[in-house]
């Protein structure tokens, strides 16, 4: 498959590097390398001296880092990988990284293959693996996971009102083989009216079922603490989301490491001891602005938040 004939457009790229401030000479982590839009950003700011390690899953993202790595005059190192694995292992070597970003989802790349089965606008096998090399596909999930199941993915990963007759549908027209019968299907299981409401009436269903596929929130939850902790002192931890059920447990797990004294208010002086382990550099999300969202509309969704390390964590 060839790397070369789409071109990637990072989102929020100058936030994010201005966010994380690499420093010539920094060791930063790429979790989700994709085509190396930030990348380039930040060799650019830590140098020869400076050390970036890409993770990434996806085969197609090796090919781009090998792009990348002859481009670039920084230290470069790719794991090919799912995120949090990857970060265990870096942990385990005892790695300690100045700077940590993570971009969430799916790479536009993946989208715009259309063989890959992410989009409801090309007709593909129902893949939406990131890692081809797992087994479990969307197709899979479709013609052989029971009702139950499907509805309550739906509504959990994809937030879609009309989960029950969508999954009913699903049922009914077993096997679904393309992603044409899968938007049929979907069309099929809504009301009229909904059909033609704002947005695609396939999205929140793509959506659901590519993070059944990948396990994406999973990966989120085992990967944002054990990045915490491959941060120095004085480190900065970013990341971008594209959806609610990803913000939502970026903004809450810096809520909880910049949490002060737990003492109850009415003590007249703290007994817990407990001191705050991160600075929130981001109070409310950074999005991206009018021309970028003209430029790219990918952006529009794009939240970027972002925490500096003041302390280690406690030991259990």
């Amino acid at each position: 498959m060839d790397p070369s004939p789409r071109v990637h457009i990072p989102v929020l790229a100058e936030e994010l590097v201005d966010l994380i401030s690499p420093a010539p000479g920094d060791t930063v982590i790429d979790c989700t390398f994709g085509g190396g839009g930030h990348a380039r950003l930040v060799a650019e700011r830590i140098g020869p001296q400076g050390t970036l390690i890409a993770i990434d899953r996806d085969p197609v993202a090796r090919e781009r880092f090998e792009q990348f790595r002859q481009e670039t005059h920084c230290r470069t190192r790719f794991m090919a990988t799912e995120f949090s694995e990857a970060l265990k292992s870096l942990q385990s070597e005892g790695m300690r990284a100045d700077a940590l970003y993570m971009d969430l989802g799916m790479s536009s790349l993946q989208v715009d293959a259309p063989e890959r089965g992410f989009s409801y606008s090309h007709e593909a096998p129902l893949d939406m693996r990131m890692d081809p090399r797992q087994e479990l596909t969307a197709g899979e999930i479709l013609n052989t996971w029971p009702e139950s199941r499907l509805v309550q993915i739906l509504r959990s990963l994809g937030e879609e009102r009309y989960a029950g007759g969508v999954a009913r549908e699903i049922i009914r027209r077993r096997p679904l083989e393309t992603t044409s019968d899968l938007v049929d299907a979907i069309k099929s299981g809504m009301p009229t009216a909904a059909r033609f409401g704002s947005g695609h009436p396939a999205r929140r269903t793509f959506q659901a079922l590519r993070i059944a596929v990948n396990g994406e929130l999973e990966a989120i939850d085992a990967a944002l603490p054990i990045a915490w902790d491959t941060l120095r002192v004085g480190g900065r931890l970013a990341a971008i989301s594209f959806h609610s059920l990803e913000d939502r447990r970026v903004k809450r797990f810096f809520a909880g490491l910049a949490v002060g004294c737990t003492c109850p208010p009415d003590l007249p002086v703290c007994v817990c001891g407990h001191d705050p382990e991160a600075e929130l550099l981001t109070r409310r999300s950074i999005t991206a602005d009018e021309q970028e969202i003209e430029a790219n509309p990918r952006s529009r969704s794009a939240r970027l938040r972002g925490a500096l390390k003041l302390a280690e964590r406690p030991a259990d």
